[in-house]
């Protein structure tokens, strides 16, 4: 158990007590800070206290955090569609709705990325404990596409010191809100925990408390126009959590149903409200680095979902622009 004893600052008097705990433990959610102060696992001034409880300069703050019970990757069998494998690696199309790994988001016994590979191939890389058994890298849970899983500890450094390089190419596929008004860009932001709605990223930095941001690099360039919207490529230079969401929310064009971050529940085009996404239009499209075992360059490319080329038929229908266009435009992504 950790045992963490803070003196309430005159600075932060009259915060109330979940918030301020928030802003010293960056690293605990707030349904996880709310959870111990509900156990009396936080005493101000030695009583137990609630979360809004308004905290007074001076004040003696005790938190007891209990460990964890030991996360795992539970098999589950669940359809995979497999876009390269071999016996070092396994590049998935991750659907969108389905988290990576167990976490500390993710409901206990909850169908997983990493359980459904640990049915269908059995050993994988240790490197990530065992909740994260192959996991190299991640991709959100409303995020679909390509993503790369380690089959054994070799292939696992190698692939990690590629992401650390830098030297994975990662490219991305968005509808966003709105028209850009150039054709391409380059996002410089830096990306923080979010201290006031914790479970979003900001790039405000004075939402980011006592902190500094972690610096983060987006290239995008406009593929279409579409009505109210640009369907644009995004290339990942860093891999921040939420960064293309974040990023593209910081330039006033959130990316379509991504209601955390901006876009609205319900999308309209040309005065038509467009069926409900269910979803972030957000596709990791292509994956390219070297095989850990070769060494020769291995490009993967996954097709974009069913229901996000419905959405784009949707949106055609709406706006009625030619089939054909779009088509094209997506051509290189198929």
């Amino acid at each position: 158990m950790q045992d963490t004893t803070l003196q309430v600052p005159p600075s932060a008097a009259g915060q109330r007590l979940d918030r301020y705990l928030a802003s010293q433990f960056p690293s605990l959610s707030r349904t996880r800070l709310a959870a111990l102060i509900g156990q009396g696992l936080v005493r101000v001034d030695g009583a137990k206290a609630r979360p809004s409880r308004r905290v007074a300069g001076g004040e003696r703050v005790e938190v007891h955090i209990p460990p964890r019970a030991p996360l795992h990757a539970a098999p589950v069998e669940i359809p995979l569609e497999i876009l390269y494998e071999d016996d070092d690696l396994v590049v998935v199309n991750k659907p969108a709705g389905m988290p990576v790994h167990p976490g500390a988001g993710t409901p206990p016994g909850a169908a997983t990325l990493a359980g459904a590979l640990v049915h269908r191939f059995g050993a994988l890389s240790k490197l990530g404990g065992a909740d994260r058994p192959g996991i190299v890298h991640r991709l959100d849970k409303g995020t679909s596409g390509a993503i790369v899983v380690a089959r054994n500890d070799q292939a696992h450094h190698s692939l990690a010191e590629q992401f650390a390089a830098r030297t994975v190419e990662k490219t991305y596929l968005a509808l966003v809100h709105g028209t850009m008004k150039q054709a391409a860009g380059s996002i410089r932001l830096p990306v923080a925990r979010d201290l006031r709605r914790r479970t979003r990223m900001t790039t405000r930095s004075r939402n980011f408390g006592s902190r500094k941001g972690r610096a983060s690099h987006t290239d995008w360039r406009a593929l279409a126009a579409l009505g109210p919207f640009t369907l644009v490529e995004a290339i990942l230079h860093t891999g921040r959590t939420h960064q293309i969401r974040v990023h593209f929310s910081a330039l006033g064009h959130p990316v379509a149903g991504d209601t955390l971050y901006g876009a609205p529940k319900v999308a309209v085009a040309n005065r038509k409200p467009l069926p409900a996404l269910g979803r972030n239009f957000l596709h990791a499209a292509r994956l390219a680095f070297s095989h850990p075992r070769t060494g020769r360059r291995l490009e993967v490319r996954a097709p974009l979902p069913a229901e996000l080329r419905a959405f784009l038929d949707a949106l055609r229908a709406a706006t009625a622009d030619p089939e054909p266009r779009i088509d094209a435009v997506l051509q290189a992504y198929l």
